[in-house]
């Protein structure tokens, strides 16, 4: 099966800064050692957007540099935090579509990979204009099998009202866009600092942890988001012409481990690693 690796939400600071009561830069230089020990046969890494706190250059010279020490390939996408210029300005050789916009696409054995730029100044929501819209109509087009996306915002509610009013905006043309051509087999997208799964319009998606905090369980209303300390994590993800696969590793987690045999005598079956 295809192995790739999906990163979220790093929301990267200028050297020696902290966020949220921790160290974004260390929690991803922690994600890649881990993917370098444990994936190291990974096809590609995905950063779903949020890479940057602020969108600066400081920030993102710090990714320059963890990534250099990454065993996989890796692509990029901007989140609603990112700003285009300046990652371009670091990352000269970002795919950009005819407008300028952060978007690309990827064959490999499973199917067409597809990454979507959701960003717009101004809005912490999603926007995805008639330009890029038409963009991936002609991507998917030329798609003979089947296709991924990979984007930073939900097209969906995910029933959390704080966060879905940073959704994307605009996303009955990209859901009718979808089911028209019928080709897309799963949405992988961030911005959420959750897990989450489910299907929108018939199409499965999953969304996960950011690297540095995430967004309280919460299905009240208001303006603010609640963020908290839960754990870290990346999604390893499995794909072949029939199986799409999602786990999600906590790379900072030491808790302690047993070995557990269940055929073992009683007194036996359970063993402190």
């Amino acid at each position: 099966m295809l192995k790739l690796l999906q990163i979220t939400d790093c929301h990267l600071v200028p050297p020696g800064g902290t966020l949220f009561g921790s160290d974004p830069n260390a929690r991803l230089a922690a994600a890649f050692a881990d993917i370098n020990r444990n994936h190291p046969d990974a096809a590609l890494c995905v950063l779903t957007g949020d890479i940057a706190h602020d969108g600066d250059r400081p920030s993102y010279a710090v990714l320059r540099d963890l990534l250099a020490e990454l065993r996989v390939p890796w692509q990029l996408v901007p989140g609603n935090h990112d700003d285009r210029a300046a990652l371009r300005t670091t990352f000269p050789a970002l795919a950009t579509d005819a407008n300028g916009f952060a978007q690309s696409v990827r064959d490999c054995d499973a199917g067409r990979l597809l990454f979507l730029d959701t960003v717009q100044a101004g809005t912490h929501a999603g926007v995805y204009c008639d330009r890029r819209l038409a963009w991936l109509d002609d991507m998917l087009a030329a798609t003979s099998g089947d296709a991924f996306l990979f984007m930073h915002h939900p097209p969906m509610r995910i029933a959390m009202p704080r966060l879905d009013q940073y959704r994307l905006a605009d996303h009955a043309p990209l859901g009718d866009l979808l089911q028209r051509h019928g080709k897309v087999r799963h949405i992988f997208f961030g911005h959420v600092h959750r897990p989450v799964s489910g299907a929108w319009r018939g199409i499965p998606f999953s969304a996960l942890p950011g690297t540095n905090h995430q967004n309280r369980l919460d299905f009240s209303t208001g303006r603010e988001n609640i963020s908290t300390q839960e754990p870290p994590a990346y999604a390893v993800i499995l794909l072949d012409a029939e199986t799409t696969i999602v786990h999600l590793h906590g790379f900072m987690d030491d808790s302690q481990q047993f070995l557990y045999d269940p055929d073992a005598a009683p007194e036996a079956q359970i063993r402190p690693l």
